[in-house]
């Protein structure tokens, strides 16, 4: 992704267009690079933003589901946003509903894609196999539904990741608060609009999650897509885009 970084105060993030502001939220292993074909298309009728989540920044102790919480809630103020449509895959739907629950007059929308939150496969509920490529090719490759989506570059990066020790403790450290911050008993307070778009082949996130997520949130939407896996907006955009984009529009 070609885009530039910006930096404000103690923050860094990428913003493209102007409009109402999207806030995206990348997950444990996410890149700005999962997001590339969001960002072309929804820069020209939105203020798209990704502010870069501090995953390895922060203290052990902030290391986790609510500290990230409480980093987008001084992202958000910082920016001065309101009336925010909130994204976030993965962990970053995590993130993302502890915020919309502490904050539900700033966010006009939520969209879900492979959220934690209830329950997760990941990576990181056991220390990864450093030094071992191979091993995490294969881990990285669950991830969607078609492996070509695992290039070489994204593998690299997760490699890169877990080969640090520190590093590496943050990633579980990240995971067993997720698992551990359920939310299955606060999601029917959760009013905002919310739409969940799911992959039909997500093993981290199977579509009983998804299921459940729409049980449990009164005002939300349920959308499968066919032959894909945890992170829709990257393997097939066109779809996922076209889908948010409808769900945006009614609350725009």
């Amino acid at each position: 992704m070609e885009y530039e970084i910006k930096h404000s105060g103690k923050f860094n993030y990428l913003e493209e267009g102007t409009g109402e502001p999207l806030v995206l939220l990348h997950g444990l292993f996410g890149a700005l690079s999962n997001f590339k074909d969001l960002v072309d298309h929804f820069k020209q009728s939105y203020r798209v933003i990704i502010p870069l989540l501090p995953l390895f920044d922060l203290t052990l102790l902030e290391t986790s589901v609510a500290g990230l919480s409480r980093f987008v809630t001084k992202f958000i103020d910082h920016q001065q946003l309101k009336d925010v449509h909130l994204l976030g895959n993965s962990l970053g739907g995590h993130v993302g509903l502890v915020y919309v629950l502490k904050h539900p007059e700033k966010v006009k929308t939520i969209t879900l894609t492979g959220s934690s939150g209830l329950f997760e496969n990941g990576m990181g509920e056991t220390y990864p196999k450093r030094g071992d490529r191979e091993y995490i090719r294969k881990k990285t490759e669950l991830t969607f539904y078609d492996p070509k989506v695992a290039t070489k570059e994204l593998v690299d990066e997760v490699f890169e990741i877990v080969n640090s020790r520190m590093k590496a403790l943050k990633i579980i450290s990240l995971a067993r608060s997720a698992i551990k911050h359920n939310l299955g008993d606060e999601l029917n307070t959760i009013t905002t609009p919310t739409c969940l778009i799911w992959g039909k082949n997500d093993t981290i996130t199977p579509p009983m999650v998804a299921e459940e997520f729409k049980t449990l949130i009164p005002n939300s939407e349920l959308h499968w897509i066919d032959k894909c896996g945890h992170a829709p907006m990257m393997e097939v955009p066109e779809e996922f885009n076209k889908i948010l984009a409808e769900f945006l529009n009614k609350h725009k």
